[in-house]
């Protein structure tokens, strides 16, 4: 007579540790951020990735695919030898980074990106663009 409630309490205890175990799947699911969270990437930049333009520029603006995090994100424009040519410091809103410029010479300008999204995923990057200067 024992084996029968025993075996009652076995199913229970089954059907419970079942219940629990679809709990936190479903928690975790819903918990997961899924799509929505990503990475904060390079969208476009003026001047463009890569481009030459014959203009010096007085400014640079990049746009993100995500809003990032301004105290975390930075952006440094520098010149063939390393020197930086941002012309105060790199403002940072929504999914923009925007950098004054010093006066450009003809050549080659190399941007180097450090983008730290809002949902804290940080991303990072360079790309030049040329001064043609005609």
């Amino acid at each position: 007579m024992r084996s029968r409630p025993l075996a009652l309490v076995i199913r229970l205890r089954a059907g419970v540790m079942h219940t629990i175990i679809l709990l936190a799947t479903l928690l975790a699911v819903a918990l997961h951020p899924g799509s929505a969270s990503a990475h904060a990437h390079l969208d476009h930049a003026v001047p463009a990735v890569g481009s030459t333009v014959s203009e010096p520029p007085h400014d640079l603006t990049i746009w993100f695919t995500q809003n990032l995090e301004a105290a975390f994100s930075t952006v440094a424009v520098s010149d063939a030898s390393g020197a930086s040519v941002a012309d105060g410091a790199a403002t940072i809103s929504a999914n923009t980074m925007h950098v004054g410029l010093k006066p450009l010479a003809a050549g080659t300008y190399k941007v180097h990106w450090h983008a730290v999204s809002v949902d804290t995923h940080t991303t990072e990057g360079d790309f030049t663009f040329t001064v043609s200067g005609q």
